[in-house]
């Protein structure tokens, strides 16, 4: 098993750091790669009002997921007492992992100064050095000098990268930037979306008055990365109905994007929202914790970001529907089920019919979904059966007065 260590302030983490971690893990064929924020730096000192540990373990934690699924983010230096000294985690990681081989990847600056780190020697013997730089034409004659005098002093060995793609920011510089209203351009989005939920570094934003673009980082930073493609295939299918059907297509993204908010919350935070904002559920949804997201998506929608009610009617009746929906909500009810990235079952006459006649689509969703439940043994909620009742009903009405 080979096992990559990177550690930094990440004050905060960014591309430059993820470029960095994903070209080193696949050039070294990492099985897994520790990301882990610093707790107390013991040769630099932290910004004033910086983050707090828990802020920086979650932005690295948004990074590692969007750098690839065998990284992860790690607080061993976090929950560590004293300044986070390379030694002591590389003895750490060592002692879990005794049959791996361990790869401690650093920068340009950290590898050439390693002889004056906490006991060089033995970090050697525990974990091969990988270090990279800008470019073979700006390090190599630095790392080749180094890389001689680290083996013959510490027997260490090493291994140089060039590359090949540069993100030439410092977090200092990244931080000057944040607070003057610039510099998301060098972040992985939900990381941005993080600071803005959590107005880090001076970025201060009206959660109830975001850009779109904004609320796009932002909800991207309240979901578990799997559940990325779904969201941002569902504000694109919502946003392509709303056009096609006449609804306002921004209404339709801020919708689509914060359907799922509160999709990756456990069921006692899902209790905690639904006692602070005085939902009220039904007996049926108070049985089923898979529909916990919906009433409290619409919650935190109204409540956190300013939606409008009709917005958040949507967000609340995407997972059943119910009867008489309004055109939004039926938008967003066929935008979750027949995203692109949705293939639970064949669902091209249903994306087809979305587009010719949207009653239909969403009775035949609404039957669909009905069947599958019933099929899995899955509680089928009265209001999809009402919803479906109620279509089943007007459809039959209008081909009465069309006769």
């Amino acid at each position: 098993m080979k096992i990559g260590i990177y550690g930094g302030t990440f004050n905060p983490i960014h591309l430059g750091h993820m470029e960095a971690a994903r070209f080193a893990a696949e050039y070294l064929e990492l099985d897994k790669l520790l990301l882990i924020p610093a707790g107390i730096p013991p040769h630099k000192t932290m910004s004033s009002g910086a983050p707090s540990p828990d802020c920086r373990l979650a932005m690295t934690d948004l990074a590692a997921q969007a750098v690839g699924p065998m990284a992860e983010a790690s607080d061993m230096e976090l929950r560590r007492e004293g300044p986070s000294y390379t030694l002591d985690t590389v003895r750490a990681v060592h002692e879990q992992y005794s049959k791996a081989r361990l790869y401690l990847l650093m920068g340009t600056d950290m590898f050439l100064t390693f002889h004056l780190w906490r006991d060089p020697r033995e970090i050697a013997e525990l974990c091969t050095l990988c270090a990279f730089g800008r470019s073979e034409k700006d390090t190599e004659e630095l790392f080749s000098v180094q890389r001689a005098f680290l083996a013959e002093r510490f027997s260490a060995q090493i291994i140089t990268l060039a590359l090949p793609h540069i993100v030439d920011i410092s977090s200092t510089q990244l931080r000057e930037e944040l607070r003057l209203g610039r510099g998301q351009e060098y972040l992985d989005p939900a990381v941005y979306g993080f600071i803005l939920r959590e107005g880090l570094y001076g970025v201060q934003r009206d959660l109830k008055a975001l850009s779109l673009d904004d609320l796009r980082a932002v909800s991207l930073s309240m979901l578990k990365r799997s559940r990325v493609p779904h969201v941002l295939g569902t504000e694109e299918t919502a946003a392509r109905l709303a056009r096609r059907w006449g609804e306002d297509e921004e209404t339709a993204r801020r919708a689509a994007l914060l359907h799922d908010c509160t999709k990756k919350l456990n069921a006692e935070q899902h209790l905690a929202l639904i006692r602070q904002y005085d939902i009220r559920l039904d007996e049926e949804e108070r049985g089923e914790a898979k529909l916990y997201h919906a009433v409290t998506g619409a919650a935190v929608a109204k409540h956190v970001f300013g939606v409008s009610p009709e917005i958040e009617s949507a967000i609340r009746w995407h997972t059943t529907g119910k009867a008489d929906m309004t055109t939004l909500e039926k938008i967003i009810y066929l935008a979750d089920y027949i995203e692109p990235t949705r293939d639970f079952c064949d669902l091209t006459e249903l994306r087809k019919l979305a587009f010719e006649d949207l009653d239909r689509a969403v009775l035949m969703g609404l039957t669909m979904a009905v069947r599958d439940l019933k099929e899995r043994g899955v509680p089928v909620h009265s209001n999809s059966v009402r919803a479906r009742d109620y279509l089943k009903g007007k459809l039959s009405d209008h081909e009465k007065r069309q006769a």
